[in-house]
């Protein structure tokens, strides 16, 4: 007898791993599969865990996070959006997938109903659905040069049971960054219909046209029903540290503290020194890979851009593209496909949710050279098999 739940027993491996995993320690594999650079991060910040742990910072501390910390992050969202945030709201629950996790659970259960604003990162949707939720995509629209959500694509998705609503701005993997009157228009739907709108803004800092993207808290009350989920990975390099932290309604505060220890017990504590040295000394470094990200951007534009068979749109923000393979009938075979014949790893379009099937997603952040060849194996491999697309 399976003694597994059946909304978990349902869920598939999601598709990046699914072609990662059997080559993902390949040295002759240029990775630009995971959302990641080739870069470790800073020396400043990796002296200041190990600072802590000479120290001997190695104890329980608070569920929501150690309160230095809290302060910084404080100090760090009022400067960046000119806000004056309510201590309360703030939460480190570990890493940022732990704060997405607890989001869904806060509210969803088995019968409602979730929205998310596709395409978008593929654990969302296992998220979702193992609190028993029904989860439907709107998807954005490729419009023009750039991607674009049609708010009444949402409207017409909502029904008496929808509960949460997640969007990530700006976004993986199309790089769509969501203006700030429909921010506005879109928080003001789910303060009418009381549903929770969980913002991921985790690339809030990758953007390509200013210093920020838009951000909900700009605008939300402290009683809105709206958590902004954030962390450190993509803005200061520090994928591997899983930590990130959310700000909610301060009347969850408590809900927070009791989902954070059944999660997680609290965030891991040295790497919350870390943290906190990356807030006070990490703009130049944040600058920095702002630019990389940047160059890497105008490479993929110069080398997919002259493949006649690729339909590239260029992002607004984080550090992802998502072309359009014209006649490609299967994303995950021509993922599998490019790495076995050219040993490049990119993510097939179809696990970034339904309408996706003609995309993949490359993340730009590697090194230039490294990204550069892994460019050109990419268009070496599609102009082989361009007879083998359909025509259209």
């Amino acid at each position: 007898m399976n003694l597994l739940r059946p909304e978990i027993a349902a869920l598939e491996q999601n598709g990046i791993t699914r072609v990662a995993l059997p080559r993902i320690d390949d040295p002759d594999v240029i990775a630009l599969w995971f959302g990641e650079g080739d870069l470790a991060t800073e020396g400043f910040i990796r002296d200041a865990a190990k600072q802590a742990l000479d120290d001997g910072d190695t104890f329980y501390t608070h569920t929501r996070g150690r309160q230095d910390l809290r302060d910084a992050l404080k100090r760090y969202l009022d400067a960046l959006y000119g806000i004056d945030l309510h201590p309360d709201r703030i939460t480190v629950p570990g890493a940022t997938m732990i704060g997405l996790t607890i989001a869904a659970q806060m509210v969803l259960s088995t019968g409602d109903h979730a929205i998310i604003v596709g395409p978008a990162w593929p654990n969302i949707d296992s998220t979702f659905r193992t609190t028993g939720a029904e989860v439907e995509y709107v998807r954005q629209r490729r419009m023009g040069a750039g991607w674009r959500l049609d708010l009444d694509d949402v409207r017409s998705a909502l029904r008496p049971r929808t509960r949460a609503l997640f969007v990530n701005t700006p976004c993986n993997p199309t790089g769509w960054v969501m203006p700030p009157d429909q921010q506005a228009e879109l928080l003001e739907l789910c303060r009418e219909r009381n549903i929770l709108l969980i913002a991921d803004e985790v690339y809030h800092r990758n953007v390509f046209d200013g210093d920020v993207a838009p951000s909900f808290l700009s605008i939300a009350r402290d009683d809105d029903p709206v958590i902004v989920v954030n962390g450190f990975s993509k803005a200061w390099a520090m994928t591997g540290w899983r930590i990130g932290w959310v700000v909610a309604p301060s009347r969850f505060a408590e809900a927070w503290s009791i989902l954070s220890e059944c999660f997680n017990t609290g965030a891991t504590v040295f790497v919350q020194r870390a943290a906190v040295t990356a807030l006070e000394r990490g703009e130049e470094v944040v600058a920095r890979l702002r630019d990389q990200y940047a160059r890497g951007r105008a490479i993929v534009s110069e080398v997919l851009g002259r493949c006649p068979r690729i339909e590239l749109t260029e992002p607004q923000g984080a550090f992802y593209v998502f072309p359009r393979v014209r006649g490609m009938r299967s994303s995950l075979a021509f993922a599998q496909g490019v790495l076995e014949e050219e040993n490049v790893g990119i993510a097939p379009g179809y696990t970034f949710g339904p309408g996706n099937e003609e995309h993949f997603r490359l993340c730009f952040a590697q090194s230039h050279g490294r990204l550069r060849e892994g460019l050109e194996r990419i268009v070496r491999y599609v102009e082989r098999h361009d007879n083998e697309f359909e025509s259209g």
